[in-house]
């Protein structure tokens, strides 16, 4: 795991097995399609209704896309520095939890 020393952000890597990752990628995929179709709507000049519904099932997408992955943290970095007593990612935690609402 690296730091970025340049910047307040820090950047690690995590290795993810293939499922998770195509399982990720599957659902980014739609999210993709469905903001393609949004762009088509709203070309077509459809009504405004239909593409506020589209617009919300984006940000539902994205939103369980985020849950993914926040699980995933929870269950892998946050778990092992609770349990070495770094509770550092604790408050990382609070801060993921904000962004992500």
């Amino acid at each position: 795991m690296s730091e970025c020393k340049c910047c307040e952000n820090h950047y690690k890597n995590k290795e993810r097995d293939n499922e998770f990752k195509s399982n990720l990628t599957t659902r980014l995929n739609r999210v993709s399609g469905q903001i393609n179709g949004i762009k088509a709507m709203i070309d077509d000049n459809r009504y405004c209704g239909d593409i506020l519904i589209q617009i919300s099932a984006v940000e539902s997408a994205l939103k369980e896309i985020g849950y993914i992955i926040l699980n995933d943290h929870l269950n892998t970095y946050v778990k092992d520095d609770v349990l070495n007593n770094k509770n550092e990612s604790l408050e990382e935690v609070i801060e993921l939890v904000r962004k992500l609402k």
